[in-house]
């Protein structure tokens, strides 16, 4: 499952409960045609759900999506590891910084789930052990009600500096839109993380694939070039 996972990151959905029955949906409803239009990945954030809520709501979206797109759990390893013991085809967790520490996170998910987590600041990034995180999230891009604790947006600018420091894939989240991705691709995020410009569309099936036409429209940057040698570089190779 960890394969790969920068494939799995262009149109990232973070559901929002409040959201969705605002609309009349039910998360499930709303994770199946966001899937259905282009959704590459799909967290599930229930933080005003009990543990046994969250537990059914995960297993009903991996009954749904599971089998087409990675499903994670925001924050509860108890809940993934749950959902993991019940057959659920669930991939792995996403936490942030004051949650459960990285490594032993890693320890009790095991090697093969993924595991993401919340980063906001250069010293965060500096933090990150590749091979034990599997993509950071980064943000927020633009001011947020999604997230009530989440500091004031920083802008594009910001992001596209901050995610040249990422050791891993990184995707950028807060208040973010379909006019925002190409900015984004060319920064060099992997992907786009989004909650109401799909959770509180009417159609969500629509919203994710504008969402998802929009990201493939434009090219990922190219690799830097590998810096020319220089003659102490050339001198040593010669002399090893």
């Amino acid at each position: 499952m960890r394969q790969r996972v920068v494939d799995a990151l262009p149109v990232y959905l973070v559901t929002d409960d409040g959201l969705c029955a605002a609309e009349g949906r039910t998360v499930v409803d709303t994770v199946r045609a966001a899937v259905d239009g282009g959704v590459t990945c799909v967290q599930l954030r229930g933080k005003t759900l009990s543990a046994r809520e969250l537990l059914q709501q995960t297993l009903e979206v991996a009954a749904a999506v599971g089998d087409r797109v990675p499903v994670l759990v925001n924050d509860r390893v108890d809940v993934y590891l749950t959902a993991r013991e019940a057959g659920a085809a669930v991939a792995g967790v996403h936490i942030g910084q004051s949650d459960l520490p990285v490594e032993l996170t890693r320890a009790v998910i095991g090697p093969d789930a993924i595991l993401g987590l919340s980063a906001a600041t250069p010293q965060q990034l500096a933090n990150i052990t590749p091979g034990t995180v599997d993509y950071v999230g980064i943000g927020p891009v633009h001011s947020t009600a999604t997230k009530p604790d989440a500091p004031t947006g920083r802008g594009l600018e910001w992001a596209a500096g901050i995610v040249t420091e990422a050791p891993v894939p990184a995707v950028a989240i807060g208040g973010l839109r379909a006019a925002d991705l190409e900015a984004l691709k060319a920064a060099g995020f992997a992907g786009a993380a989004v909650v109401s410009a799909i959770c509180s569309a009417t159609d969500p099936e629509a919203a994710a694939r504008a969402l998802a036409e929009r990201w493939a429209a434009h090219p990922a940057p190219a690799p830097a070039p590998a810096p020319e040698p220089t003659l102490a570089s050339a001198l040593s190779e010669r002399v090893s």
